[in-house]
């Protein structure tokens, strides 16, 4: 799990700053990313972007710090409504990017640690963004294994 802070742009807000498109355009863009590389998309599920709104926003308010502060807790929330294997999530926060979502995968892909992530074996996720009140976005993205029954070697 890494954090990724985008340096500061010029440019102004524009409608792909708003929190709901901007969550969409990001497991999109991720999906897009995924399939270019022969790697099935992910679920939307909106429990994980629930959570994941959750971090967000404790984020944006300050209630902790940026990264990955209680991402244990998260995940337990989660395993007590779906079934969850491995998981992960990636965090960025932007402020003044006209269009952040393809500015924060792109920073999450040239990041070795981010990219592992993106490219992992999950199958679901949920993407969570929160504005600061001084206009800063945080995004967060959590990713989850949801298959449960694995092939493995009879003992």
């Amino acid at each position: 799990m890494l954090a990724l802070a985008l340096p500061l742009a010029a440019s102004a807000g524009s409608p792909a700053t708003n929190p709901t498109s901007l969550e969409r355009q990001v497991v999109e863009l991720v999906n897009h990313h995924r399939t270019a590389r022969g790697l099935p998309a992910l679920a939307a599920d909106p429990h994980i972007a629930r959570e994941a709104r959750r971090h967000s926003a404790d984020m944006a308010s300050g209630a902790v710090p940026f990264g990955h502060t209680g991402f244990a807790d998260r995940v337990a929330a989660l395993r007590r409504v779906m079934s969850c294997g491995a998981s992960a999530e990636n965090v960025a926060s932007s402020l003044g990017y006209e269009d952040p979502a393809p500015d924060i995968l792109r920073g999450w892909l040239a990041s070795s640690g981010h990219r592992k992530t993106i490219e992992g074996a999950y199958d679901t996720t949920g993407v969570g963004v929160a504005r600061s009140p001084g206009g800063k976005l945080y995004v967060t993205q959590i990713f989850v294994d949801r298959v449960t029954t694995r092939s493995s070697p009879s003992p």
